[in-house]
């Protein structure tokens, strides 16, 4: 004799308005261009820092993305 299983029923998505999401994308793109700044031009006449620390953190970095650094 077999049983019948109850379906079990499918979970309902949650939805997250626009206005939640915007500052949280702005947000994350706003970090992306500071990054990609870092990365790509802080060096030589574009530097905003002084010294050469953080163009040396970020030396292998750059020839990981294929930035000219030279």
């Amino acid at each position: 004799m077999s049983q019948a299983v109850p379906a079990i029923p499918a979970p309902i998505p949650v939805r997250i308005p626009l206005r939640e999401i915007v500052p949280w994308a702005l947000f994350v793109g706003l970090l992306a261009l500071i990054a990609l700044y870092f990365v790509s031009a802080e060096q030589g006449a574009t530097a905003v820092f002084a010294n050469s620390y953080l163009h040396e953190f970020l030396h292998d970095g750059r020839h990981l993305l294929a930035f000219p650094c030279h």
